[in-house]
C-alpha cells in the first residue's frame, strides 16, 4: 500500500512539473522542483573545477535532493553523497591536513569535494559525461571494468550496456535531471519549445516509472 502511494504522490508530482513546463512557469518549477539551490559555492568550485554548474546541480538533485544532512545506507553522506572513504581519499589528493565525517555535512566542503572528484573522474574518462556519471555512483574501477568486456562495451571507449541497475537508473536520471536544468536556466528565447517538453517529459517519465 506504501509503495503504490508512493507511486501515486510521485506522479503526482511529475504531472505538477510537465504541466508547468508545458504552461511556461518557470518560476514554479524552479523553486519547487529544479533549484538552483546553493549557488554560490556551485558556481564558485564549478568554475574551479571546470565543470557546468548545472550539472553539478543534476548530480546533486539526483544524490540528495539537496539535503545538507542526507546519509545513505552506504554511509555516503551531504549534498553529493560522498562516502568517508572517498572522502579521506580525496581530502589527501586535494592537499587538506585533516578530515572528517563532519566535514562532509559542510555545504561547502561537500560541494567543492565533489566538485573536484567529478573533475578527476571526467578526466580519467577523457570527458565522456556519461562515464563520469557512471563512475561517480560505481567507482572508476567498475567503470573500467566494463569498458574492457565486449559484453557491455563494443569499442572500449563508451559502455553499451550498464549491468548494474542501480547506476543505470543513476546515469539516465543525472542526464535527464541536467536536460531539464539546461532547458530552465540556459534558455533565453523560444522557452516555449513543444517538442523539448515532449523530450524532457517522456525522460522524466522513463527514470520514474520505467527504468
Amino acid at each position: 500500500m506504501k509503495f503504490i502511494r508512493k507511486i501515486f504522490c510521485t506522479l503526482i508530482v511529475l504531472i505538477a512539473v510537465i504541466i508547468a513546463i508545458g504552461v511556461g512557469s518557470k518560476y514554479v518549477i524552479k523553486e519547487n522542483f529544479f533549484p538552483y539551490k546553493y549557488k554560490e559555492y556551485v558556481d564558485k568550485y564549478s568554475s574551479q573545477y571546470n565543470l557546468d554548474p548545472l550539472f553539478v546541480l543534476a548530480v546533486i538533485k539526483t544524490e540528495s535532493k539537496f539535503d545538507d544532512d542526507a546519509q545513505s545506507h552506504k554511509n555516503a553522506v551531504g549534498l553529493m553523497q560522498i562516502t568517508v572513504e572517498t572522502g579521506a581519499w580525496a581530502a589527501k589528493e586535494m592537499g587538506f591536513n585533516t578530515f572528517s565525517k563532519d566535514d562532509l555535512y559542510n555545504e561547502e566542503y561537500n560541494i567543492r569535494m565533489g566538485c573536484w572528484y567529478l573533475r578527476r573522474l571526467n578526466d580519467i574518462f577523457d570527458g565522456d559525461l556519461d562515464l563520469t556519471i557512471a563512475a561517480y555512483n560505481a567507482g572508476p574501477t567498475n567503470v573500467n571494468t566494463w569498458l574492457e568486456n565486449e559484453k557491455y562495451s563494443s569499442d572500449g571507449k563508451s559502455i553499451d550496456y550498464i549491468p548494474f541497475g542501480e547506476t543505470k537508473k543513476y546515469v539516465d536520471k543525472v542526464d535527464t535531471y541536467y536536460h531539464v536544468y539546461e532547458y530552465l536556466y540556459n534558455r533565453k528565447e523560444n522557452y516555449f519549445d513543444i517538442d523539448k517538453i515532449v523530450e524532457i517529459t517522456r525522460s522524466l517519465l522513463n527514470v520514474h516509472f520505467l527504468s
